[in-house]
């Protein structure tokens, strides 16, 4: 049984005897604080706290981590507060204890929310000291082992919880060994048949591998005295969640999973590394494209590892593993080693450095997303990932996750080259923004001040720090154009009175203000902008006389093909000079022509229609489509392009449908500047020859 001097006892073989005493103090204090109290399982509450810190102290965490650990309930659960326990234990371990503490006084809506807020303030107290987390993660780790005191359907919730939250923030940080048993553990809870059933297959298929597995355990091991070479082979054993994993991804049985052997091959240094690869390939025939190299690009949590897959003798896949000690350690323990190098002054390992540069970037995501929800969800596609390897033009490397695109490359350089991108080179050659990167890439990006980001990288980027960033800089753009319109349609309303906006003093402009129960100027221009309210309605509040018939048929104006306030409906594709009408939806105000045949649904529906007009000098180029009926003939595809791009005009797709052998029509989406422009373009398709007939489609 636990007790705190068995704890003492095993903490003596790394820390100061008066550092261990302080552990000790905490642990009186705790137990005073929480006398009377029971857990769920009918022992005294003080077993939980003492359990944590011996899990803190199985990876060598400092005593200020300890002395946490044994008090992470106090805040939460008795009457202490914080400043009693800084006074008591000082300023480092109230911040850690406050850190790990829940927000308990507060109320929330849902469950999720109460769970959301909780770790975003978990997150907040991580970069602050990255300790909080591995405290935190050790309270969950004993409670995962203690679970069975809890009823079933909070027992599959904390369950589920912990796979989505604990786990990657573990492997995250390099803790593997915690990762591993939350896995398990959480795989137990909420699928425990399942996970007996596999528990129970793979002990009778070990008894059966046994044999095999010791032969090739022996080659290597021969293999290696050859070479005189100085190392530890381990026959490796996969977990039984990832046997699980690996069977629903792959759609493979039990049984292809299992006819993988896996080992590990411990040795001194790095060069002796190398050598054993060198070992194992000469003895057996090594696998195509499944060399890793983790040691010269180690992983973002720190890990480093040559991997390599060979064929053995009988044809089974061989999965090795070749590190040093240090490595195999850290594989472990991870972050937490930092603490125990930190005391011996040996410096820093890089999982430590790359641990806090993951919680940069987390706080980047938490500054981006507009509620607690959002962030956690944002933080769980970054912590679920795997990784791919790229260069900067300087050389230096950026680990993004599979799937990745140019686009997260640039926000991952910094978020001002993400906004600013306009264009890429992969390997010195163009390449489309949403190319997927492999590793080993040079990817450069191009930049342009006028630039901004467009709505549609939101359909391919794959991280969380891109997708945050461009939904962020499109929120704040479409409040700037929102409240640039808003101001414009309240002066002309205005004008329409015969008022000018200059007259209007001080008092009249907060009377326009509280009449419309907002705050700012500048808020009642957004509310105008995105047709929350209408100008009349702000107008009245300083000339109630007003006739709102003449302002409620003033048309909002279109400035930009860009503008992130407007969607432009793909149905009717309108463009400059067509009459056009809006409505309000989910996406903003969505622009339609006139005659597109969705208006008569939308008025059937009762939704509210607004009139719009373009600006005299409206800018830039908008997509609409073009039919082109033809009679079918060798390149006539080429033909109609090179027609078109000599009126200076971009094709942004074709389809072709065949009629019958001898026509076809052929739809283009293009992008003109007004119908002047696309009327240019119908008349130069239609001079030739092979074309029977230009019109302009509807969708």
């Amino acid at each position: 049984m636990l007790t705190i001097d068995s704890l003492g006892h095993s903490l003596s073989s790394y820390l100061e005897p008066g550092q261990i005493m302080e552990v000790k103090r905490a642990y009186y204090y705790a137990e005073q604080a929480h006398r009377g109290q029971m857990r769920r399982s009918g022992e005294p509450y003080i077993t939980h706290p003492l359990a944590v810190a011996n899990n803190l102290a199985a990876v060598h965490m400092d005593h200020h981590s300890l002395m946490a650990g044994m008090l992470h309930d106090v805040i939460e659960d008795t009457g202490i507060s914080k400043d009693a326990i800084e006074k008591q234990f000082g300023l480092t371990v109230a911040e850690l204890v406050d850190g790990v503490s829940k927000l308990a006084k507060i109320d929330f809506k849902t469950q999720q929310e109460k769970q959301a807020k909780n770790f975003q303030k978990m997150a907040l107290a991580m970069a602050r000291d990255l300790r909080v987390i591995v405290i935190k993660m050790s309270d969950r780790l004993h409670n995962m082992r203690t679970l069975g005191a809890m009823p079933f359907d909070k027992r599959r919730r904390i369950a589920k919880e912990t796979l989505e939250i604990y786990a990657p923030i573990a492997h995250r940080l390099g803790m593997n060994d915690w990762r591993i048993e939350f896995e398990d553990r959480c795989f137990a809870a909420m699928y425990p048949l399942r996970s007996s059933r596999l528990q129970a297959a793979l002990a009778q298929v070990r008894g059966n591998r046994r044999a095999l597995v010791e032969k090739i355990q022996l080659a290597i091991e021969n293999r290696l005295n050859r070479e005189s070479i100085d190392g530890l082979v381990i026959g490796r054993e996969k977990h039984l969640f990832s046997i699980y994993k690996k069977m629903r991804a792959k759609h493979k049985s039990f049984k292809e999973i299992m006819d993988v052997y896996a080992f590990r091959i411990i040795v001194e240094d790095i060069d002796t590394c190398y050598r054993v690869l060198g070992a194992v390939h000469n003895l057996y025939k090594p696998k195509p494209g499944e060399f890793k190299d983790y040691i010269a690009i180690p992983k973002e949590n720190g890990y480093q590892s040559l991997h390599t897959v060979v064929i053995g003798s009988q044809g089974v896949p061989i999965e090795v593993q070749i590190r040093t000690k240090e490595m195999d350690e850290l594989a472990s323990t991870g972050v937490a080693a930092h603490w125990l190098y930190k005391t011996d002054e040996q410096g820093q390992p890089g999982s430590y450095d790359r641990a806090q540069g993951w919680i940069s970037r987390m706080l980047e995501i938490q500054q981006h997303t507009n509620s607690s929800i959002e962030f956690v969800e944002s933080v769980k596609l970054d912590l679920f990932r795997d990784e791919v390897y790229v260069f900067t033009p300087n050389g230096k490397i950026i680990e993004l996750p599979a799937g990745s695109t140019p686009v997260d490359f640039a926000f991952a350089v910094h978020t001002q080259v993400g906004n600013t991108c306009v264009a890429c080179r992969v390997n010195d050659r163009p390449a489309p923004l949403s190319a997927t990167l492999e590793s080993g890439q040079k990817i450069k990006i191009i930049t342009s001040k006028n630039s901004q980001p467009n709505p549609n990288w939101l359909n391919f980027v794959a991280t969380a720090k891109a997708r945050s960033a461009i939904r962020h800089y499109l929120k704040n753009q479409q409040k700037v154009e929102a409240v640039e319109m808003g101001k414009r349609m309240f002066h002309r309303a205005l004008e329409r009175a015969g008022m000018q906006a200059d007259s209007l003093d001080a008092e009249q402009l907060k009377q326009v203000t509280l009449s419309n129960d907002v705050e700012t100027v500048d808020e009642l221009y957004r509310s105008i902008g995105t047709g929350e309210r209408t100008a009349m309605m702000a107008v009245k509040a300083v000339s109630p006389e007003f006739d709102d018939r003449v302002v409620a048929n003033m048309p909002m104006t279109v400035m930009s093909a860009d503008s992130v306030m407007f969607s432009f409906a793909r149905c009717c594709r309108p463009i400059p000079g067509d009459p056009i009408v809006s409505y309000l939806s989910d996406k903003g105000i969505t622009i339609h022509r006139e005659t597109c045949p969705n208006i008569n649904d939308l008025r059937s529906r009762k939704i509210p229609l607004t009139g719009m007009s373009w600006d005299d000098n409206v800018e830039g180029e908008f997509d609409t489509q073009v039919k082109v009926e033809v009679r079918s003939e060798r390149g006539i595809i080429a033909q109609l392009a090179t027609r078109i791009a000599s009126t200076g005009t971009s094709i942004e797709g074709i389809e072709v449908d065949e009629r019958d052998a001898e026509h076809s029509v052929i739809n283009l989406v293009i992008q003109v500047r007004d119908r002047a422009h696309l009327a240019l373009v119908m008349r130069k398709v239609r001079s030739m020859r092979s074309v029977e007939k230009v019109s302009r489609g509807l969708n």
